[in-house]
C-alpha cells in the first residue's frame, strides 16, 4: 500500500478564501491561486464578504462589488454563504447580471479596501485561532475549544 505524503497529492479542487481583502493580507489569491492554475487543480472561491459579512454591514464594500470581484479571479466557482431568502435573492440578482471585473477595475477595488485589508479585522479566520478545529489546534499547540471554555 502506497504512502501518502502531506504535499504532491494530486488533488482536483481547492477550496480557498478569495476576496477583495484578501489580496492586500496574507493572501491566497497571491500565494496559492498561482499554484493550482500551475498544477491544473480547479480553485473553488470562498468567503467572497470577507468571510462573516461585517464588511458588508459596516459598508466597508458592498456585496455587488464583493461577489463579482471573487467571481472574476481565475476559479472554476464561486462558493457564498446564504443565511436567509433576501441574501439568496441578492446573490441570483448579482450572478444573473454578472460581468467579469476587467483587472484595471479589479486593481482599483483592492486598493480601496487594502488600508482595511492590513490588519486582518475583516479576514479572522486568517488572524485568530478561534476559528481553527481541533485537528489544526493541536497542530499548532493552540488551546482547545474545552480548555477555552467552549
Amino acid at each position: 500500500m502506497p504512502r501518502w505524503r502531506s504535499y504532491d497529492f494530486p488533488f482536483d479542487a481547492c477550496q480557498l478564501p478569495l476576496n477583495g481583502f484578501d489580496a492586500s493580507f496574507r493572501s491566497f489569491q497571491t500565494r496559492v491561486l498561482p499554484e493550482l492554475s500551475r498544477r491544473k487543480i480547479a480553485a473553488i472561491g470562498m468567503k467572497s464578504f470577507g468571510g462573516d459579512g461585517r464588511a458588508i454591514q459596516k459598508k466597508t464594500t458592498n456585496a455587488t462589488d464583493a461577489l463579482r470581484y471573487a467571481m472574476s479571479l481565475e476559479v472554476c466557482t464561486t462558493v457564498s454563504g446564504i443565511d436567509s431568502l433576501k441574501v439568496l435573492r441578492q446573490n441570483l440578482r448579482i450572478v444573473r447580471g454578472f460581468s467579469p471585473m476587467p483587472a484595471t477595475e479589479r486593481q482599483a477595488y483592492e486598493r480601496r479596501l487594502a488600508g482595511d485589508a492590513r490588519d486582518g479585522r475583516f479576514e479572522l479566520f486568517k488572524t485568530t485561532a478561534e476559528h481553527e478545529g481541533e485537528v489544526g489546534r493541536r497542530q499548532h499547540g493552540f488551546p482547545s475549544q474545552e480548555e477555552l471554555g467552549g
